[in-house]
C-alpha cells in the first residue's frame, strides 16, 4: 500500500482539519443557494409569478406529471401521491405520479423506457446514471429556454457557475440537486462496535491502520461482516473516486494529482492494481462479504450484520445514514474534497424527450427548488402522519414510528434544493452552512467544467460498458486476482476501442482547454 498511503492517505490529516472548520462556520452566503428559512414563501410567490406569465392557474389545463426515479415504492406511496397532487393543483393544476424503480433495475428499465419511447416527464439522472450517454441519443429534452421562463428560481439558487459545468454541446440538459457539489471518500462505521472496542477513529489514517481492527472484528464478533462491500461501493473506489477525475463515464480518466490535462487508462496506473491487491487480500482472509461484487443494495450494513462501509462522505452522512438505516453508524473521511464536472453532475432531474407538456414539467421542476412544502412532502411524507415538526427546521418520526417502520420515506439528496429540507435531531443544526464550507474548501479540478460528448464514439462507449460489467466490480472488490485479471481487463477495453475513446476525450479536453 505504499502508493496509497503517500498519495491518497496523508490527505486524511488535512480532511480532519476540515471537518473541524466546518463545525463552526456560519450561514450560507453564496450563489448557492437561499437561506432555508426564506422557506414557503419564496415558493409561494414563485408559484403565483408562474401562474400569472401563464395566464393563472385557472388557465393551465389539468395535466399528470410523471416523475421517475430510484428507489424502493414504501407502503405509503400512493397517499403522498394524492397530497403532492392535491398540493399542485393549487399551484400550477397538475397532479403527480411517483415512479420509484429499484437501484438493481435502474439502468436496464429506464434504457427500455427511452427506447420504447414511453411517455413520462421527470427522470432523475446523473453522471454515473447515464446522464451523457443519455443527453447523446436525445433521451431528454435541452432546458435553457424552460429555464428562462418557468425555472427562474432553480437559477438563482444554483447560480450560473454550476449551470456552466451542466452544458453538453452549450446546452443545459439536467438541473443539479442543491447540495455538496465536491466529494470525498471514506468509511461508515457501525457506533455500537466502535464504542465497544474503543476504536479512536481519529487514528485510521490509511488501509494499514483499518486492517487490524476489521480483523478483531472478524475474531471477536461472528456473524458480523468486517467490511461490506456492494452497491458500486468498493474498496477499489477509495482510488477510482479519489485519485482520478473520471472525465464523465470512467472510460479515459485524469489523474487527479498529475496537474495535467492527459487522459489515461485507469487501468494502467499503479494505483489500480495496488488497491485491487489490497482488496483481493481482505477478500481472502474473509473481511469482506464473499458476495461482494453482485450485491445491489446496502445488505448487511443496512441489516446491522456488517462493521464497516466504503462510502462518499459529506459532512453529516453519518447522521443521515443512521436516520435511514435505524442505527447509529459514524464516519471516518480518508481524503479532501474534490469537485468535478461529474462531482456536480451527481445528481440531478431531467425532462424526458417524451414529456407531453414540458413547460408543466418545468413548473413542477422550479417549485422543487424555492417551496419549502414540496420538497418536504416529496421526500418525508405527510406532517403528522410520516413525520412531526419540533420546530419551523426540525422533524422527526411520530411516536411509535422509526426509520424501519415508517409509511414513507425518500432521499433528499435526490430531489431539487436539499438546502430547503427538514433535518431530524440527529443531525447538525449547521449542516446546510456545513455543506456550503464543504464545497467553498474543496479541491477543484482542472477539468472543472468539461462536458464529455461520447456521441462520436457512442459503439465503443456501449461496448466498454459490456466490458466493464465483466470485470470492474469483481477487480475492485478484491472477489478475483488483480493480478490475473487486470491484464485480461486491460486487453478487453483495448479491443472494444478504449484507445480510440481516449484519444477522442483528449481531443475534446484541448478544444474546450483552449477557450477555457
Amino acid at each position: 500500500m505504499s502508493v496509497m498511503k503517500k498519495k491518497m492517505f496523508p490527505l486524511a490529516v488535512s480532511a480532519l482539519s476540515l471537518s473541524l472548520i466546518l463545525s463552526g462556520c456560519g450561514d450560507n452566503n453564496s450563489t448557492a443557494s437561499p437561506s432555508a428559512s426564506a422557506g414557503s414563501g419564496a415558493g409561494e410567490a414563485s408559484a403565483t409569478a408562474t401562474s400569472s406569465e401563464t395566464g393563472g392557474t385557472s388557465e393551465l389545463k389539468p395535466y399528470k406529471i410523471t416523475m421517475v426515479y430510484p428507489g424502493d415504492a414504501p407502503k405509503d406511496l400512493q397517499q403522498v401521491q394524492d397530497a403532492m397532487s392535491a398540493y399542485l393543483t393549487e399551484k400550477i393544476n397538475a397532479t403527480i405520479e411517483l415512479k420509484p424503480i429499484d437501484w438493481g433495475s435502474w439502468m436496464e428499465k429506464t434504457n427500455l423506457m427511452f427506447a420504447s419511447k414511453e411517455s413520462f416527464d421527470v427522470v432523475v439522472s446523473a453522471a454515473t446514471l447515464g446522464y451523457y450517454s443519455n443527453v447523446a441519443k436525445g433521451a431528454y429534452l435541452p432546458l435553457d429556454e424552460l429555464i428562462d421562463k418557468q425555472g427562474q428560481d432553480i437559477r438563482s439558487v444554483l447560480g450560473d457557475d454550476i449551470f456552466s459545468g451542466m452544458r453538453v454541446k452549450g446546452q443545459i440538459y439536467g438541473t443539479p440537486t442543491n447540495k455538496e457539489f465536491a466529494a470525498s471518500n471514506g468509511f461508515l462505521f457501525n457506533k455500537a462496535l466502535v464504542d465497544k472496542y474503543n476504536i479512536d477513529l481519529n487514528q485510521i489514517n490509511s488501509l494499514e491502520d483499518l486492517e487490524p481492527i476489521l480483523r478483531t472484528i472478524k475474531e471477536k464478533e461472528p456473524g458480523i461482516t468486517p467490511l461490506f462491500e456492494g452497491n458500486s461501493r468498493f474498496l477499489g473506489s477509495l482510488v477510482l473516486n479519489g485519485q482520478y477525475d473520471s472525465l464523465g463515464d470512467g472510460y479515459g480518466v485524469l489523474n487527479r494529482s498529475s496537474g495535467e490535462l492527459k487522459v489515461i487508462d485507469k487501468t494502467e496506473a499503479p494505483e489500480y492494481m495496488e488497491i485491487a491487491k489490497t482488496a483481493h487480500k481482505w477478500y481472502k482472509e474473509g473481511l469482506v462479504n464473499k458476495d461482494a461484487a453482485t450485491v445491489k443494495d446496502w445488505g448487511l450494513m443496512q441489516a446491522g450484520k456488517a462493521f464497516a462501509v466504503m462510502q462518499e462522505l459529506k459532512p453529516g452522512k453519518d447522521a443521515e445514514m443512521s436516520m435511514a438505516w435505524g442505527f447509529p453508524v459514524v464516519q471516518k473521511q480518508m481524503d479532501v474534497p474534490y469537485t468535478s464536472t461529474a462531482t456536480v453532475a451527481g445528481i440531478m432531474l431531467a425532462i424526458s424527450k417524451t414529456s407531453e407538456d414540458p413547460e408543466r414539467a418545468m413548473m413542477f421542476l422550479n417549485l422543487l427548488y424555492s417551496d419549502k412544502t414540496l420538497i418536504n412532502m416529496l421526500d418525508f411524507g405527510i406532517e403528522n402522519k410520516h413525520f412531526v415538526k419540533k420546530s419551523d427546521t426540525v422533524i422527526d418520526y411520530p411516536e411509535g414510528v422509526d426509520a424501519q417502520t415508517v409509511g414513507y420515506r425518500n432521499e433528499p439528496w435526490m430531489f431539487g434544493n436539499q438546502m430547503n429540507t427538514y433535518l431530524f435531531p440527529s443531525e447538525d443544526p449547521n449542516k446546510w452552512s456545513a455543506f456550503q464550507a464543504f464545497n467553498d474548501q474543496a479541491e477543484k479540478s482542472i477539468a472543472l467544467g468539461f462536458a464529455w460528448d461520447s456521441e462520436p464514439v457512442k459503439n465503443e462507449i456501449a461496448a466498454l460498458t459490456n466490458v466493464s460489467k465483466q470485470f470492474e466490480d469483481a477487480i475492485i472488490s478484491g472477489s478475483v486476482d488483480p493480478e490475473v485479471y487486470i491484464p485480461k481487463y486491460r486487453e478487453a477495453m483495448k479491443a472494444a476501442g478504449l484507445e480510440k475513446v481516449i484519444a477522442e476525450k483528449q481531443k475534446q479536453l484541448d478544444e474546450w482547454a483552449k477557450t477555457k
